[in-house]
C-alpha cells in the first residue's frame, strides 16, 4: 500500500490574532486531520505546544477567553523590558505543567531569536513551557530570556512562520498559517510604546515576505485568516479571531487532507 505523507503545521506569531490558530485546529479536528508534526512561533508556539501536549481546541479557547492583561504582565525594575516574563511563564506552566518535548503527544518545536548571534534558534529539547516563553518574549516589552549563552526574544523577529523546521523534523507536506498576513495599521498618532511596536511589526512584515519566498519550496499550502485591522495586542476580539481561523480551516480541509496522498 502507498504510504501516507507526513503532515506538518507551521503556526506563526501574532499575539491575540493567534487565537485564529485555535479555530483552525478545531476545523482540522472536525475533518479528522491531525498533524504528524507542529512548529510554532510566539502565539503559534503557545497554541502548538498546548495542542501537542493534549489540550483540545475547545479547552484552549476557554482558557484564552478567560485571560486578562494583568494575568501576563509583571512590572520589573530590572533592565531589558517593560515587563518581566514571570506571570506569562506561570500561565504557561498552569496548562503545560513540567512536560518536556520528548513527552509530547505530537512532535513539536518552536522558534526564538537569539540577540547574541542574531539568528533564529529552534528549540526542541527540555522544558516546553520555558521554550515557549522564550519564543513569545516580545522585545522591549518583555525582558529577554537567558538560556545558556543565548539571550532569547520573540521568534517572529527573524522567523514568523517556522516552515523549514518541519522539514527538518520529517514532514513531507507543510501547511503554513500566517495570522498576521498583510496587516493594516490605522492613521492615528500613537504613544511612544505603540509606535515602537508598529515599527517592529513593519520590519517583521518585510522580513516575513522575504522568508516566504525563500521557503516557497517547502510550503505546500499557505493560509491567512481574514482579521482586518485587529490588533495583535488587543484582548477584545478573541471570538472573532477564533471564528476566522475556523472558517479558514473548513474552507481548506479537503485541500489539506489531500496532501497526505
Amino acid at each position: 500500500m502507498k504510504k501516507k505523507k507526513k503532515l506538518g503545521f507551521a503556526l506563526g506569531c501574532g499575539g491575540s490574532r493567534g487565537v485564529a490558530h485555535i479555530g483552525f485546529l478545531q476545523a482540522m479536528e472536525e475533518a479528522e486531520i491531525r498533524p504528524d508534526f507542529i512548529a510554532g512561533c510566539s502565539m503559534g508556539a503557545v497554541v502548538g505546544a498546548a495542542y501537542a501536549a493534549g489540550m483540545t481546541p475547545q479547552e484552549m479557547k476557554e482558557a484564552v477567553c478567560r485571560l486578562r492583561p494583568l494575568d501576563l504582565v509583571d512590572i520589573t525594575v530590572r533592565p531589558g523590558g517593560l515587563f518581566d516574563v514571570r506571570k506569562m511563564r506561570k500561565v504557561l506552566g498552569k496548562y503545560l505543567g513540567d512536560v518536556t518535548f520528548d513527552a509530547l503527544k505530537i512532535p513539536f518545536c518552536c522558534v526564538a531569536s537569539d540577540m547574541v548571534t542574531q539568528e533564529a534558534v529552534t528549540l526542541g529539547e527540555g522544558n516546553v513551557a520555558d521554550a515557549v516563553t522564550a519564543s513569545s518574549c516580545i522585545p522591549a516589552i518583555f525582558k529577554p530570556i537567558q538560556m545558556g549563552e543565548m539571550r532569547l526574544v520573540d521568534g517572529g523577529i527573524l522567523e514568523r512562520i517556522p516552515a523549514r523546521q518541519l522539514k527538518d523534523m520529517g514532514a513531507d507536506r507543510v501547511v503554513a498559517v500566517d495570522v498576521l498576513g498583510n496587516r493594516r495599521w490605522g492613521n492615528k498618532t500613537s504613544n511612544a510604546v505603540r509606535v515602537l511596536m508598529e515599527v517592529v511589526d513593519i520590519l517583521d512584515t518585510r522580513i516575513a515576505r522575504y522568508r516566504r519566498q525563500e521557503n516557497a519550496d517547502v510550503i505546500d499550502v499557505w493560509l491567512e485568516p481574514e482579521l482586518g485591522d485587529m490588533s495583535e495586542y488587543s484582548f477584545r476580539h478573541f471570538e472573532e479571531a477564533y471564528e476566522s481561523g475556523y472558517r479558514l480551516g473548513r474552507e481548506h480541509a479537503e485541500e489539506i487532507a489531500a496532501l497526505r496522498r
